[in-house]
């Protein structure tokens, strides 16, 4: 017991300063609380039973040990235990994407046709006479295919816009983004989104190859 209580503040100290990520995912995990009410956790006490932490909205937390421990030499694999334990359960990696691939070969020549696509069926309008596109493009010398794109604009956009919308926001933004912790709206985001969106799916084929580079380079430091 001797030792339990001298090592006690250095697991609390270390716990606050270099994990703190564990922390909130404990209590994401366990407690059932949002990103936002768990962040900025502070371990308070760690117990043979339980760890205890706070939050700084005044939230105090018990998260037990089960079994409990027998002493706190214990304490490493068994948060270590409880991080992976907390990731499955949120569906979240400890790898973290920071950057954005951009298309590249002929992944280039899909993301441009599907943009022209995009931005010329956004509206009816550009297949009318003395419309930029119209003008430019010389539309009225082909009146069939003018027509055509003029009566089926919204069924045209819409066909490309909704699976690629589906594509960027839930195959793409939450089953990727989020589990391979990009935060959310910041510029990287953005950047998957948006232009997840214009593309489709190269862009999370894409994203799937970058999270297999770095969790490959991440081994390499490892071994």
């Amino acid at each position: 017991m001797a030792d339990d209580a001298s090592r006690k503040p250095f697991i609390i100290k270390h716990m606050n300063a270099d994990h703190s990520r564990s922390l909130s995912l404990y209590l994401r995990a366990y407690c059932n609380l949002s990103t936002k009410a768990a962040a900025s956790p502070n371990l308070e006490d760690v117990r043979l039973d339980d760890l205890v932490i706070s939050t700084p909205k005044g939230g105090r937390y018990t998260i037990p040990f089960t079994p409990p421990l027998k002493d706190l030499t214990e304490t490493r694999p068994r948060v270590v235990a409880m991080h992976n334990e907390s990731l499955r359960r949120l569906g979240l990696s400890d790898t973290k994407i920071t950057t954005y691939a951009p298309p590249r070969g002929g992944q280039i020549i899909g993301f441009a046709l599907c943009l022209a696509i995009l931005l010329a069926y956004s509206r009816r309008a550009n297949f009318e006479p003395g419309s930029l596109l119209y003008e430019t493009a010389g539309l009225g010398r082909f009146p069939r295919f003018t027509a055509f794109s003029y009566t089926y604009q919204p069924w045209i956009w819409g066909l490309l816009a909704l699976p690629h919308a589906f594509e960027a926001v839930v195959l793409l933004g939450w089953q990727r983004l989020r589990k391979y912790n990009v935060t959310t709206f910041s510029g990287v985001w953005w950047l998957w989104i948006v232009l997840g969106f214009v593309e489709g799916f190269p862009a999370w084929k894409r994203f799937d190859a970058l999270v297999k580079k770095v969790e490959g380079k991440e081994h390499e430091k490892t071994t």
